[in-house]
Formats: C-alpha cells, sequence, structure tokens
C-alpha cells in the first residue's frame, strides 16, 4: 500500500509535482469556508495558497462541512493537504495544494464549526453550498420559510444545521463576545451573490433577533463574486491519477480546467489575502461579469445537459461532438451575448469561442447529469433572465425556449427508451406530481411545470410567443422523440 500525502510526505513528491512555496505551519486561519467541495478546493483554495506564496499572511482555511463526514475524514489525516490536476487534452499537471488547515464536520461536531465562526482571527467567511442551500426566496425578499433548513433554524437557532442559521448563529456569538464581525463572501453562482445573501440573512435574523438583524446590515461587508472554473466530480480515477502522479495516495484529489476565473468586489471590513497575485480581478461592480457567466457559461450548460443527457450522452465534451447539438451550443452563446452590456476588454465573441474549446476539453469529464441537477433553483439567473431582456429588446426567443423545453422533458423522469433518472431538485416532489397523468400533453405540461417550479414569472409564462415557443419544441419532442427533434432544430437553426 503506498503512503498517503501529509505534511511529512511531502519532501518524497516527484520533481515534477508543484508544491506550497510557502511554509504552512506557519500560517493560521483567517478565512473560514462552508462547503469543502470539490469546486472550493479547485478554486478559492487554489487563489489563496498562491496569495500565501506571494505575500504570506494568517489566511488558511478552516473548512466546515455541514452534512457529509466524508470530506473531513479524507483530508483531515492528510493534514488539509489535497492535489489539484489541470487536464487539457493528454496532459495532466499536479500541485498540491496548502492552503487548507483542516475540516470541520459539522453533523459530528456542530459547536466546533461555530466556535470557528466565533473565533477572533477569523476575518472572512466564504461560502460554497449550492443554490438551493440558502433558502432565500428573491422574488420576495425573504427567506423561504418551507425550505427545511430554515425551518428548522427558526425553531432552534442555537443549533443551526442550515447555511443562514450558521452564519446567524456564528455572528451572533461574536457579537456577545464584543468581536468586530467577519466578511461574509458568497462564491455560488447567484446574481448579485452577496447582496441577496445580505437581503437573506437579514432577513432571517429580524424573525430572532431584530436588534441582530440590524447589526448584521449595518456592520457585515457583503461582498459579491463571479467564479469559474469547470470542475468535474471526482471519480476513483480521479484518485487513481493522483496516485499515480504523486507516488502516493491522496483521497481528496481534484481535477479542473486550466482555466480560473475571480471577479471580487473589493468590500472587505477586515483584510483579504493578497488574490490578486494569483489572477482574481478587484472591481466596484461584479454585475457585468456574473451575467456575462451565468448566461454564456451556465444557460449554455444546462441546455446542453437537459437535451444532452437526453439524446444519451454522459459528458459535456461528447455534446461538442454531437453534429445536431453542438450547433444549438454556439447558438446559444449568441443569444445569451445578444442580451448582455459589452465589458470593457473582454471580447464577447470570442469568449464564446473560448468556451467552446473548454467545453470541448477530452480531458473533462463533465456530467451532465451534475449539472442537470437543482434546475428550478438555476433556471431563473441562467435562462429566465436573458430570456426576459430578449422579449422586451425583441431579440430572438427560440435558444432560450428551447433550453427551457428541454428541461420540461427532463421532468418528466425518462429519457425516449423509458430509462428513468431521478430529478434532484428541491422542488422534485412537486414537479413530479404535477405531470403525473398529463406527460403526452405539451400545454398542460408548460402550465403545470411553470407552477410547480415557481422559476418562471408570469410575464414570461403568458406571453404568446414564448408560451408558443417552449410549448411547439415541447411537443415536437413528445412526439417524435428528442433525437428528431434535435436534428429539427439544428436544420432551423442553421438554415436561419
Amino acid at each position: 500500500m503506498t503512503r498517503r500525502l501529509s505534511h511529512g510526505t511531502l519532501s518524497e513528491l516527484p520533481a515534477a509535482v508543484a508544491r506550497p512555496a510557502f511554509d504552512p505551519a506557519r500560517h493560521g486561519a483567517g478565512i473560514v469556508h462552508v462547503g469543502v467541495g470539490a469546486f472550493h478546493r479547485a478554486h478559492q483554495a487554489v487563489y489563496t495558497d498562491t496569495a500565501l506564496a506571494a505575500q504570506g499572511g494568517d489566511w488558511r482555511i478552516d473548512g466546515i462541512s455541514l452534512r457529509s463526514t466524508r470530506i473531513a475524514d479524507e483530508l483531515n489525516p492528510q493534514d488539509g493537504l489535497f492535489t489539484l490536476i489541470e487536464r487539457e487534452g493528454a496532459e495532466a499537471a499536479a500541485r498540491v495544494i496548502g492552503s487548507l488547515r483542516r475540516v470541520i464536520a459539522a453533523a459530528r461536531a456542530p459547536q466546533d464549526a461555530l466556535e470557528a465562526l466565533a473565533a477572533p482571527e477569523t476575518r472572512i467567511v466564504s461560502l460554497t453550498v449550492t443554490e438551493k442551500a440558502y433558502g432565500i426566496d428573491r422574488a420576495r425578499g425573504t427567506v423561504d420559510e418551507r425550505n427545511p433548513a430554515i425551518a428548522a433554524d427558526l425553531a432552534a437557532p442555537h443549533r443551526p444545521a442550515g447555511v443562514l442559521g450558521l452564519l446567524f448563529a456564528g455572528l451572533r456569538l461574536r457579537r456577545e463576545r464584543g468581536l468586530a464581525p467577519f466578511t461574509v463572501l458568497c462564491c455560488d453562482n447567484l446574481p448579485e451573490n452577496g447582496a441577496l445573501l445580505r437581503m437573506g440573512l437579514v432577513d432571517f435574523a429580524a424573525r430572532i433577533d431584530p436588534a441582530m438583524a440590524r447589526w448584521i446590515d449595518e456592520a457585515v461587508a457583503f461582498p459579491s463574486t463571479m467564479v469559474d472554473r469547470i470542475t468535474p466530480a471526482p471519480t476513483e480515477a480521479t484518485r487513481a491519477l493522483a496516485e499515480q502522479l504523486l507516488g502516493m495516495t491522496d483521497l481528496a484529489a481534484v481535477e479542473a480546467e486550466p482555466f480560473s476565473q475571480w471577479v471580487i468586489e473589493d468590500e472587505f471590513s477586515a483584510g483579504r489575502p493578497a488574490w490578486e497575485a494569483a489572477g482574481a480581478i478587484f472591481t466596484d461592480d461584479v454585475a457585468p461579469y456574473e451575467a456575462m457567466k451565468l448566461r454564456m457559461l451556465n444557460g449554455t450548460h444546462s441546455m446542453m445537459a437537459y437535451w444532452g443527457f437526453l439524446a444519451g450522452h454522459r459528458y459535456v465534451r461528447d455534446v461538442m461532438r454531437d453534429r445536431a447539438l453542438s450547433p444549438l451550443v454556439r447558438r446559444h452563446m449568441a443569444a445569451a451575448a445578444a442580451t448582455l452590456t459589452p465589458l470593457p476588454g473582454i471580447g464577447l465573441d470570442a469568449y464564446a469561442e473560448a468556451l467552446a474549446r473548454r467545453f470541448a476539453n477530452p480531458a473533462i469529464g463533465h456530467e451532465l447529469y451534475q449539472i442537470a441537477m437543482d434546475g428550478s433553483e438555476k433556471l431563473p439567473q441562467r435562462i429566465v433572465a436573458p430570456a426576459l431582456e430578449a422579449l422586451e429588446r425583441r431579440q430572438p426567443l427560440r435558444p432560450f425556449a428551447f433550453a427551457v423545453a428541454g428541461w420540461m422533458r427532463y421532468c418528466l423522469g425518462r429519457r425516449d427508451d423509458g430509462t428513468p433518472h431521478g430529478l434532484r431538485d428541491p422542488r422534485e416532489a412537486q414537479i413530479s406530481a404535477a405531470v403525473r397523468g398529463i406527460e403526452g400533453d405539451p400545454k398542460a405540461l408548460f402550465l403545470a411545470l411553470c407552477e410547480a417550479s415557481r422559476a418562471f414569472p408570469r410575464r414570461l409564462t403568458e406571453h404568446p410567443l414564448w408560451q408558443g415557443e417552449v410549448v411547439g419544441i415541447l411537443a415536437r419532442a413528445l412526439e417524435r422523440g428528442v433525437a428528431a427533434t434535435l436534428r429539427a432544430e439544428a436544420e432551423a437553426a442553421a438554415t436561419g
């Protein structure tokens, strides 16, 4: 059995493997990160590793895993070390990251998680917990009381199990102890994610302690961010490749594409690492970058995920080799770009070409089924927002309607050959109930799914042009099948 990656085995790594350019033991932790998944390890942890090497400081990361204990059991015996494997084509470059100090499994050590938030040295609490975990109703500007985590934490705020409950409890402890608040840094794919999290947390606090709500609103910084790096879920093949490259075992290795981007609103109340040394962009307004990424990358990903999965593909790269789907990918990116305000120094055509190359990277096994999950949470910012812009500007709606029709067909929970699949959506029960008995009626499906998902505003769903486009595409998919629908759509797109 090979040895396991740890501080004690760093010196045994092959020369080709990059290792931390600083001594991790000489740097304390100043960041707590909630949600220590693959994306965090391939993104924020890497930027922090580079920042520590460039300018030092006590900015290592203590991670919190809210539910799973697995990642703590994988990383803590490795002293927080893990391998990032950057893959493009046949090339694979390994780098050991040393910015993570430890991981707390909140499910078995809830008080340790709270004490990490309340520690005097904690100056930033960052998060990658996925869109659905926040339990915020953007349309109403409040928390969603029907969200199980929100309901549980409102009932027992001293024993938080959800994201907002944990942040509230940590900030309350700091206030009681006379400590300054930490900066809350949301790194999930949500429009104006800092403002959204502020709104949700203030409303959550107001239902328990109005004075705390005022303090959070006035004293806590919530910078917005945009993050980008294609990071597939690690597999046994990832761990096998890490062992091959390192000559030792790393149970927490991650794979990612070489490209990485981080745009951050520069609003930190107690300092921050020198993330710009790793290429992070600091700006007064993240929104234009955020819209570009959400609409062109994430929106296109969602379209690819639903239609590609239904067509029998497994990975994003497979879609880019599909002669019917590939041109529809480019059509969607072009339609999304047309809804955007130009960004200085960024050509949207060039950005689209770069995305197409990234999607086609043969070394990245980004699963469509992974991207397809949580559609009711993702569609509003990825598809609905640009569709509304297109409607107002009298631009083509077809690409966005095509994406939504794909999601609606996916919501039936089966492929054309009858192979079933789970929706993996926070509203899966409501969606499954809504489609039962009307699987062959496209108009009824459209209306039922708009209602059950709560993802579409009435000004869109009731517009005859939008409704006609979505229902027409869905009708073809139900009558002729997915493959025939894709071929017909590609032919229509090619002829304009």
